[in-house]
């Protein structure tokens, strides 16, 4: 999901941004918590959640959060909450979480409060998490700001430590199905290990991205076409991006019109499909 070229931040901001990534980083746990994840089954796993922010490509202000929950393991959706929201803070690499954390943290806190029987047990994340620059994506961000597990699931490999392809990550590196030739990049977000990570990440695949975040950017899509009158697909493809208009990714609060529903019925495709790319590629 790339981002609109936006200006930099100031100095004191950027400061400040590094300063609370290093606050939060120590709070981040890289091992199992539940005893779900340490089962080779992922028994008494019943709820995976998505997020995704998608923004109006040519509008650096409105943008759509959006949180699924589904079921695991059939990997059906049981609750959709889409909002649209105001981007105030600048897109930056390596700071995507100032950006989209907020709204996605709001997301949750509805979800708690309204159906909290239907609170996710971990979120699969569009983005990265210790496999950042400075060791906190996204992905970590969000967990430890809503201790919550999560796991980041990225489709490019971000600069670590300078080295592009550093072979100290080439093991977070997965293949979502046997036919898929892009690979998707796995790292620990907060309270999993990264074996749990990997594994959780392939057992949710119908197509190359994970079924949860696929969910997450479909739905968010959708909201913003219904929000902008645009006409809205009569069914998912099995060639998701070949019915998308052009969105990105953006941040904000605003607007309710979507939240916290359950969702409306659509097809779920089959479980193995040998291509249908997810989301576009975006950095954290």
């Amino acid at each position: 999901m790339a981002e609109e070229a936006v200006a930099q931040p100031p100095e004191e901001t950027l400061s400040l941004w590094k300063r609370e990534q290093a606050l939060l980083k120590a709070r981040v746990v890289d091992r199992d918590t539940e005893a779900w994840q340490r089962d080779p089954a992922f028994s008494g796993l019943h709820r995976v959640g998505g997020v995704d922010v998608s923004f109006v490509k040519g509008d650096s202000v409105r943008a759509c959060a959006s949180l699924v929950v589904l079921s695991y393991p059939e990997l059906e959706v049981v609750y959709e909450d889409c909002r649209m929201v105001s981007l105030t803070a600048p897109y930056l690499s390596g700071f995507l979480a100032f950006r989209e954390v907020p709204f996605l943290v709001d997301a949750i806190q509805r979800l708690q409060q309204k159906e909290p029987g239907l609170m996710p047990q971990v979120l699969l994340v569009d983005g990265n998490g210790r496999l950042h620059p400075r060791g906190f994506g996204v992905a970590c961000h969000l967990g430890v700001l809503t201790d919550l597990p999560c796991v980041g699931v990225a489709k490019k490999l971000l600069q670590v430590d300078g080295l592009e392809n550093d072979a100290l990550h080439k093991d977070k590196a997965l293949r979502s199905h046997e036919r898929s030739t892009k690979p998707l990049y796995v790292s620990v977000g907060h309270r999993v290990s990264l074996d749990s990570a990997v594994r959780l990440t392939r057992s949710c695949c119908r197509f190359r991205v994970p079924e949860p975040v696929r969910q997450a950017d479909i739905r968010s899509r959708d909201h913003i076409r219904r929000s902008l009158g645009g006409p809205r697909p009569q069914q998912e493809s099995r060639s998701p991006e070949a019915q998308r208009p052009t969105v990105g990714r953006g941040q904000g609060p605003e607007e309710p019109s979507g939240a916290g529903r359950r969702p409306e019925a659509r097809s779920p495709g089959p479980r193995t499909c040998p291509k249908a790319p997810g989301p576009g590629a975006q950095e954290q």
